[in-house]
């Protein structure tokens, strides 16, 4: 009896130590599968370029500065303008809903180089200095800086801005050509006054504040038209220059997508529509 108590024992602890190795076996293989699965979520996730991110999300994030009418603007509680429609085509195209930050033209950049918007729509110049910061589209608009006077103003041609008191967006194109830091131009104003607001400018035209306002000729005919008991545009533009829609440095993907779009509205002829509806609205 005492050698079959024995036996048992020594089966009973047998058994257990069997048992604990199959849990630690089965603890570790569990570990490591755990294990195996966040590092292939992981690498999924470094995979996913902006656009999966956009689609899984469901918006796409475009940043612009609602002062620039016709391209963008409020109408009442409404977006509106010519970037406003063209962004309504880059979220259809993506299958997702358009969602805009209206902040100050000159932060318009670091938003995307914070990643607050997946692309910038806002009339905006693709010239040399920015380039070295974002990526841009093909160009979808030819445009030109222009020179607001009051009625009855001694300037009447650019070269008459020297010497004289110069209202501009902040930010702008036409900021940096009259401010000229690289004297490349010769159009030398006495002070560059810089606004957040494009019509804060014509408002201190018209007041007699600043002698002149420079800004881009399609918004340069909307403040005009506005008020054109005052003010009137000259027909001499400073500068040639084309819009571009801005991505962030490097993301060739949500680059693809804008591309792709501009390309379709370009290939169909809805951009030029799209253009004349706001020219003619500017017109009439």
């Amino acid at each position: 009896m005492k050698k079959i108590t024995r036996f048992a024992a020594l089966f009973l602890a047998v058994a257990t130590m069997a048992t604990s190795m199959s849990a630690c076996a089965s603890k570790s293989a569990s570990s490591s599968a755990s294990t195996a699965k966040s590092i292939a979520t992981d690498s999924t996730a470094a995979t996913q370029t902006t656009v999966d991110k956009i689609k899984a999300n469901g918006y796409v994030t475009m940043s612009t500065n609602a002062e620039f009418e016709p391209f963008e603007y409020k109408d009442g509680g409404n977006f509106a303008g010519i970037d406003i429609e063209i962004s309504q085509n880059i979220a259809k195209k993506l299958g997702v809903t358009l969602k805009i930050n209206d902040v100050k033209f000159d932060s318009l950049i670091p938003e995307l180089q914070s990643s607050k918007a997946n692309f910038v729509a806002a009339g905006l110049t693709a010239d040399e200095d920015r380039k070295k910061n974002v990526d841009f589209s093909n160009t979808y608009f030819k445009a030109a800086q222009s020179i607001i006077v009051k009625k009855g103003s001694s300037i009447t041609k650019p070269a008459d801005l020297a010497g004289k008191v110069v209202g501009v967006q902040q930010g702008t194109t036409g900021d940096k050509y009259c401010t000229d830091e690289k004297k490349t131009n010769n159009v030398n104003v006495k002070t560059v006054k810089r606004y957040d607001k494009g019509m804060e400018a014509v408002s201190d035209l018209i007041a007699g504040r600043v002698d002149a306002v420079v800004i881009d000729d399609f918004p340069a005919q909307k403040f005009v038209s506005k008020n054109s008991d005052k003010i009137i545009k000259l027909s001499d533009a400073l500068t040639a220059e084309e819009y571009a829609i801005a991505v962030k440095k490097g993301d060739t993907e949500m680059l693809k997508t804008v591309n792709d779009v501009l390309a379709q509205m370009k290939s169909d002829g809805s951009l030029d529509k799209l253009i004349e509806k706001y020219k003619s609205a500017l017109e009439g």
